[in-house]
């Protein structure tokens, strides 16, 4: 009997700390201390939420960067289905899905010859809110000549939302395209 008595106890206990008071703690704490990132990295263009720093978004427009193909059902950057395809490399579908993204590439862009592959394949989570620096580079010239800007200016734009390692050493640098794309609508205002 005391076992179970102790294991009630410990039961409960457990459950008050984990489930009650330590959620509530943290919470407190990330809304205080970083209330930007506990509520998701949201950005938003005259006090109107746009999206958030973190998932991707569907831009199809020759005027804008676009982004990583999504995998998620049923429809793109859907955070609710994140994951990958899980297509191999000998995918049929895998395939079709690079070929189709080229193509359209190549419609709006008829010179571009090396297109980096973070363009033409969806990430794990099908979320991806960045592309690499050569990502953003091969669009650039469609993206000016859609705004009648200069590419140096678009250049410009993308240098400065690049995002370096992180801590110096990990990972690729890379930039956000919604942070992009909304700075090339700032600019034009």
């Amino acid at each position: 009997m005391t076992d179970l008595r102790i294991s009630i106890i410990l039961l409960g206990t457990m459950t008050l700390l984990t489930g009650f008071i330590y959620p509530v703690v943290v919470t407190i704490i990330a809304q205080n201390f970083f209330p930007h990132q506990a509520n998701g990295r949201i950005l938003t263009v005259d006090s109107k939420a746009v999206g958030s720093e973190l998932i991707g978004q569907p831009f199809s427009r020759p005027e804008y960067f676009w982004g990583r193909l999504s995998a998620t059902a049923p429809f793109p950057y859907n955070a609710a289905a994140s994951g990958g395809s899980n297509f191999g490399p000998l995918n049929p579908d895998l395939v079709k899905n690079a070929q189709e993204r080229v193509d359209l590439l190549k419609k709006h862009d008829a010179e571009l010859t090396k297109i980096p592959v973070d363009l033409v394949t969806a990430s794990a989570s099908g979320l991806d809110s960045q592309i690499s620096l050569a990502a953003a580079e091969v669009q650039i010239r469609r993206v000016a000549a859609a705004r009648k800007i200069s590419e140096d200016k678009v250049r410009a734009l993308v240098r400065q939302h690049l995002i370096g390692r992180q801590f110096g050493l990990l990972g690729e640098s890379g930039v956000n395209v919604l942070q992009l794309n909304l700075a090339l609508d700032q600019s034009g205002k």
